[in-house]
């Protein structure tokens, strides 16, 4: 979804109500300040690939996490290019629907 339509929408369809995003050492809390988040951002071409090593979850089958690697690229508004890669980490609960949403990346 992130390729297809882009990073807020596919964050945004993911996030449960109270999600939290921990971006460069700073915590945005909520689907509105997510979206703001991503609002504020001057990134252009911007591409995000990351795929899950390992999946854990809970017993009673309604938390989990997962992590592996992702690369991101962009250009920003001056199309300076900007990357970045490492390991992720997200937390997902399920929903009252049966839906998984993350509560923490």
């Amino acid at each position: 979804m992130a390729k297809e339509v882009g990073l807020k929408e596919a964050f945004l369809e993911f996030a449960a109500d109270s999600a939290v995003l921990n971006r460069n050492g700073k915590i945005i809390k909520g689907k509105q300040q997510i979206a703001t988040y991503f609002d504020n951002q001057a990134l252009h071409n911007v591409s995000l690939e990351w795929e899950p090593e390992f999946v854990e979850v809970a017993k009673a089958g309604d938390m989990a996490y997962t992590y592996g690697p992702f690369t991101f690229s962009a250009f920003s508004g001056e199309g300076e290019p900007k990357t970045a890669s490492g390991y992720f980490h997200t937390v997902w609960k399920k929903q009252e629907d049966g839906s998984w949403k993350f509560i923490y990346d």
